[in-house]
């Protein structure tokens, strides 16, 4: 059950932070020949975003951010769920579906090659890009010592 949620916790996170116009333009085939229906169509939300001073302490109210949330169940009853930063709702919905399927062994490893592996090799490709830049730009700073203390 436990490895079960970590990997729809992985694919939920890819799918959230993959490019909307890119993911629903792959997402098409698979999505539009089965039949979902909507327990709640995609609304957009704020939700409290958390943080911890110094990544160890005790918790505080960062602030608010923007989100959009929709709800699908599938052609077996599975609930596919899709939560996504900002105000796209095309982008929630696509998500939902896309989850609900990932959950039936006959799609999972066909959206897991064909969408999932390519995103997730192009967020890694990303990342890299942009830690190289910022690497780029870093400082080194250094203190003198003067004699003793």
């Amino acid at each position: 059950m436990e490895e079960q949620i970590s990997s729809r916790q992985r694919w939920l996170g890819l799918l959230a932070k993959a490019s909307p116009e890119w993911l629903i333009e792959q997402a098409e085939s698979w999505v539009n020949p089965v039949a979902f229906t909507l327990i709640r169509p995609a609304e957009i939300g704020l939700a409290k975003v958390q943080g911890r001073m110094g990544g160890t302490g005790s918790t505080f109210v960062l602030g608010d951010i923007t989100l959009t949330r929709c709800v699908v169940q599938g052609p077996e009853q599975q609930v596919g769920m899709g939560f996504v930063r900002g105000r796209n709702k095309g982008h929630a919905l696509c998500i939902a579906k896309l989850d609900a399927l990932l959950q039936l062994n006959d799609y999972h490893d066909g959206i897991e090659q064909k969408l999932l592996t390519p995103l997730e090799q192009q967020l890694m490709q990303a990342a890299k890009v942009k830690q190289q830049g910022q690497a780029a730009t870093q400082v080194d700073f250094f203190t003198l010592v003067r004699g003793e203390a």
